[in-house]
């Protein structure tokens, strides 16, 4: 009687430099329980320094795996084709002046950015006629509006990218958070498609 092994492929797993990565590191399986056994043993591949840091399986190279251990059975694959293994190296850490760097050149960037675009569009004389618009005094430096504008500008973008520090303020993603999310879904899809060996074949003219 003919079994049916259901495998699903996972987008991406992380592993250590010279890991062995198994069949059910990779991929979801569901299968008769005779056979889990001997599926949890199947090693996919040896990671070696020539892989460097990305490392692709393609489904058909699982599909393969399976059946040349068991003869009699049927391989479905539900979802990706491909799996992404990405080596992780041990994470060098950050020096402190680094990160002093960094944070400067983000807030005087960020501060000179806003302060740009607020001078494109005039805001200080516009918060100037509003203000001599709602109370009839003719005033340069309408401290009424700008505090406050200030205040709410700080708090909209804390809203905005819905964090306060390393805290989340709902679950909804952030713009932030859905732009590095495709981001990486076209990254993934670059990878898959020109690291994957399977993906390209080249025949000769001769």
């Amino acid at each position: 009687m003919e079994k049916t092994i259901y495998i699903r492929m996972r987008n991406r797993v992380l592993t250590k430099p010279r890991e062995k990565v198994y069949l059910m590191d990779i991929a979801q399986i569901i299968a008769p329980e005779s056979t889990i056994p001997d599926l949890k043993k199947v090693i996919v591949h040896q990671v070696t320094p020539e892989d460097k840091n990305i490392i692709i399986i393609d489904v058909m190279k699982i599909i393969r795996s399976i059946t040349v251990m068991f003869e009699e059975v049927e391989v479905q694959s539900i979802g990706p084709a491909q799996t992404i293994i990405e080596v992780i190296n041990k994470n060098k850490q950050m020096s402190f002046p680094f990160f002093l760097l960094i944070w400067f050149l983000l807030f005087f960037g960020s501060a000179m950015a806003i302060m740009n675009f607020h001078d494109d569009v005039s805001m200080q004389s516009v918060q100037a006629k509003l203000y001599t618009i709602i109370t009839g005094v003719k005033d340069s430096k309408p401290w009424l509006f700008q505090i406050p504008y200030s205040i709410g500008l700080g708090l909209g973008m804390v809203l905005f990218f819905n964090h306060v520090f390393k805290k989340r303020i709902n679950e909804e993603p952030s713009p932030l958070e859905v732009e590095m999310f495709n981001y990486q879904l076209d990254l993934d899809n670059y990878v898959i498609i020109h690291e994957n060996k399977e993906s390209l074949k080249r025949i000769n003219d001769d």
